[in-house]
């Protein structure tokens, strides 16, 4: 009974929730930086007449993004000096992170490749490094502050931030570059870093599982590992194999799906029009339809209805290759794909999510954040090769034909998937009890 009435949650709730509120400007906070160390600065540095060998290298700066879990631990086993006293373990790292962005931005704006090369590599470094942390602990205070089946929405929340954000460091810091300078441009990104610790203050404190302090720092990056092998035993390589290729079919097929516009003799207009500004809404929406599909349908349905999608909608691209290359014919195979990755990615958080464990969630988070992405990158790599051997039709058709295996891994883990949400639903309402009891006395 308990567990219905969670899953049934009224879209009042959900549109009530301050947490999910929260997550706006936390998503701004955490997207805010990503291009301003990429294709933003790429910009800058060309336009300083730096060279194409340069600009390539300073890309690895983003590997940060990619290596979190190797300091995740920290965040999740000490605490912040002053910090963690007056707001608490996660939004102490927060405040933390978020100031070194600041602090980084503003050191990039002072001195900028112009005044010393040197100092821009090491400010972006810098930028890169809290901006992953920050990553590191918006997750974990996300995953704290809500249970399993409103982390749909909260990462739906989230995405609608990050993108808003990305719009700002990418058009508007070029705006503001043309306009006055590029110094200018990165302090009022840095100003714009003043809503992610808005966003903090106003969080709740969560009132966090007490863990051991001062321990040797390689205990505290096998703990999360060994409690994860502990808790899922051999479940646990059906389940990181579903991670793994959850949103493969998207990386491969996303990698194609520019030239392949380009191919078909739609203008760059046209591709920005439809695939960058309404394709972004459609996938926003798709997030939110996952979020809703999560409170209504459970963890499990929404895990399958999101794979079985998100592969079966590369069949579009084929479809769009095989002589329907109109605009009405881009608009609808965009719409469809962007939906359902939208709708998968939302379902795919949620079970990470929910696989982690209080105490270690931002380190066991993570750790399988980085999982799902890697497959894509290095695989993705071959989808060139791919088309010039066989053709567009071919690659995206295979890559839908991934939802087959997708399916079965998700059939797979299906009881383990029930069996870990119940559990979750007992915890926080045993968590719950004594908090209700108190407050009736």
């Amino acid at each position: 009974m308990a567990t219905t009435t969670k899953r049934r949650l009224s879209l009042t709730d959900l549109l009530t929730d301050g947490r999910i509120a929260l997550m706006l400007p936390l998503g701004f906070s955490s997207g805010l930086p990503f291009l301003l160390v990429f294709s933003t600065l790429s910009t800058w540095l060309r336009e300083a007449g730096i060279s194409l060998t340069i600009i390539g290298l300073m890309s690895w700066v983003g590997l940060a993004y990619s290596f979190k879990f190797l300091w995740a631990p920290v965040v999740d086993r000490y605490d912040v000096p002053v910090l963690a006293r007056l707001l608490g373990r996660r939004r102490g790292w927060m405040v933390l992170a978020q100031l070194g962005v600041i602090a980084s931005l503003i050191g990039m704006a002072v001195t900028g490749p112009q005044v010393s090369m040197a100092l821009t590599v090491l400010s972006a470094v810098m930028i890169a490094f809290f901006s992953a942390t920050q990553d590191v602990v918006i997750d974990g205070w996300r995953i704290d502050a809500a249970p399993t089946e409103r982390q749909g929405m909260m990462a739906a929340s989230l995405q609608l931030g990050y993108r808003l954000a990305l719009l700002c460091a990418g058009a508007g810091a070029l705006y503001i570059a043309e306009l006055v300078n590029w110094p200018a441009a990165y302090l009022s990104m840095a100003a714009l870093m003043g809503v992610g610790l808005v966003g903090t203050l106003l969080a709740p404190r969560i009132d966090e599982v007490q863990v051991r302090q001062n321990i040797p720092f390689a205990q505290a990056i096998v703990e999360p590992l060994a409690d994860l092998f502990q808790r899922k035993r051999m479940m646990l390589i059906p389940i990181l194999a579903l991670i793994a290729c959850y949103r493969l079919p998207d990386f491969m097929a996303g990698i194609m799906a520019n030239p392949l516009y380009i191919d078909l003799g739609f203008s760059k207009a046209d591709i920005a029009n439809i695939s960058k500004l309404y394709g972004v809404w459609i996938g926003i929406i798709g997030a939110f339809a996952g979020g809703l599909a999560l409170t209504r349908l459970g963890l499990w349905w929404s895990l399958l209805i999101g794979a079985a999608i998100a592969a079966g909608s590369n069949v579009m691209f084929s479809w769009l290759a095989a002589g329907n290359a109109t605009l009405t014919g881009l608009t609808l195979t965009i719409s469809i794909d962007n939906f359902a990755q939208g709708f998968a990615g939302a379902a795919l958080v949620a079970y990470m999510s929910g696989l982690t464990s209080p105490g270690f969630a931002a380190t066991q988070y993570a750790l399988l954040s980085s999982l799902y992405a890697l497959p894509g990158k290095l695989i993705g790599g071959a989808s060139g090769a791919v088309v010039d051997s066989y053709g567009y039709p071919l690659l995206f058709t295979g890559t839908a034909a991934l939802g087959i295996p997708l399916v079965i891994l998700c059939l797979i883990v299906r009881r383990d998937t029930m069996e870990t949400v119940r559990q979750k639903e007992e915890a926080e309402e045993g968590a719950a009890a004594p908090m209700a009891a108190g407050s009736r006395a």
